[in-house]
């Protein structure tokens, strides 16, 4: 995975355009990501929507184990459940909770990257201590210790998740604040007298739009494992609420009796992080002019 805790700004650049999509689908990671997203993306809109025919939490103990089938497309597991059902389910509810985290830790750590680079001093040096003793601790250790102090449910682990991944978005962006705060429309923005809030909202805060772009795509995928490793590890959503990680561990005794119990769930969390990291890649290899013609 790329690391962009150490960006480089090597030219001021704007958000998405047509024009800059059109470059993603060209780029072969950019594509399969796009695709493979786009087909989660419309599974989980049909399980939130309804569109799934077998309700994903209702059991049926005569069906249990059945093996793939015209009916039950992925089999069924040890209580009758439709497992392709509950995989769109996990899904959309990885989703959920991986974008609500993600959003949380963009918003907070851009706006705490924009003050320690572009005002220094102390709230540099504030900012600093508090992220140099989040990134102390692994990510999954301090997921775990804060997921286990409050009550589980979907939104509590989004605000751990998130929590974990606002330090990264501040390193992300104060790299770039740093370097931006000395080029000379900044310069002289500031020597006209014009407020440093509207300063960096209006010229500092659009010239970083595509690094964090680019983290975002890569932090979901990592939200993702996070959640699916709290929840193999029974800290994250309760059952009877579908979760990918929550598959798995109950399908352990079950993989040499009913395999595809934990292959659907298995390949769903691999199908999400491999989407979101070649989408993360194509929007780096768009973004970044080093990184063009490296396909």
């Amino acid at each position: 995975m790329t690391d962009l805790t150490q960006p480089a700004l090597t030219r001021l650049d704007t958000p998405a355009t047509p024009g800059r999509f059109r470059e993603l689908l060209r780029s072969r990671s950019g594509l399969i990501g796009f695709i493979l997203i786009a087909v989660l993306a419309l599974l989980s809109l049909a399980s939130f929507a309804g569109l799934i025919p077998h309700d994903p939490v209702a059991q049926d103990p005569p069906s249990r184990l059945l093996p793939p089938s015209a009916e039950h497309l992925l089999g069924t597991d040890q209580f009758g459940r439709d497992v392709f059902a509950r995989v769109a389910a996990a899904v959309a509810n990885s989703a959920l909770i991986a974008v609500v985290a993600v959003a949380f830790a963009t918003v907070v750590g851009t706006l705490g990257g924009l003050v320690a680079g572009f005002y220094r001093g102390f709230a540099d040096g504030a900012t600093s201590a508090v992220t140099n003793v989040l990134f102390a601790f692994p990510p999954l250790l301090l997921a775990l210790a804060l997921a286990s102090v409050f009550s589980r449910d979907w939104f509590t682990i989004a605000v751990a998740i998130a929590i974990v991944y606002v330090p990264i978005f501040v390193r992300v962006v104060r790299g770039p604040v740093l370097s931006l705060r000395e080029v000379e429309y900044v310069k002289a923005a500031v020597a006209t007298g014009q407020r440093r809030s509207a300063i960096m909202l209006r010229h500092v805060l659009p010239n970083i739009t595509s690094i964090v772009i680019v983290q975002v795509t890569l932090s979901l995928s990592w939200a993702v494992l996070t959640e699916a490793a709290l929840s193999f590890l029974g800290l994250g959503t309760p059952p009877p609420a579908p979760s990918l990680g929550l598959m798995i561990l109950d399908a352990r005794t079950l993989v040499t009796v009913a395999p595809w119990t934990m292959l659907a769930p298995g390949l769903a969390i691999v199908l999400l992080v491999v989407g979101l990291n070649l989408l993360g890649d194509g929007l780096r290899d768009v973004y970044d002019p080093r990184g063009r013609g490296r396909k």
